[in-house]
């Protein structure tokens, strides 16, 4: 009797379906070099630039069409300026760490097209100063 129940539960369990594994996910923004970045700004007018450095250091300079909100600032901000969750929205700050910790916020707050570019450093393009 009891080899049965285990060969009755065995073949219950051949006929279980297997779900699907889940897909890799995928990143929640997207990491461009400098060139990768200036070919988006001369391809495609229609970007937010958007520098999360401090309002001093973006007053020493700053990539051409910028607007400035300091990382600290971006989790309220973010919804009174970027309105459109699904603009393209290309972030910047001087070495690459805010960038991405700020990236990352605005994949969590929802926004879609997010490109992190790292540091105005890396830029060998035209500034504003």
């Amino acid at each position: 009797m009891v080899l049965m129940l285990i060969l009755a539960l065995t073949l219950m369990a051949c006929g279980t379906p297997v779900p699907d594994q889940a897909e890799e996910p995928r990143s929640a923004y997207q990491t461009l070099t400098a060139a990768e970045a200036k070919a988006m700004i001369d391809g495609d007018g229609d970007i937010i630039l958007l520098d999360v450095r401090t309002p001093e250091e973006f007053a020493e300079g700053y990539i051409p069409g910028a607007i400035q909100i300091a990382d600290t600032d971006l989790k309220e901000q973010a919804p009174l300026q970027l309105t459109d969750k699904d603009a393209k929205i290309l972030v910047y700050c001087r070495s690459g760490r805010r960038s991405q910790a700020s990236a990352a916020l605005l994949a969590e707050m929802g926004y879609t097209q997010i490109y992190d570019m790292g540091g105005i450093i890396d830029w060998p393009y035209e500034t504003v100063k």
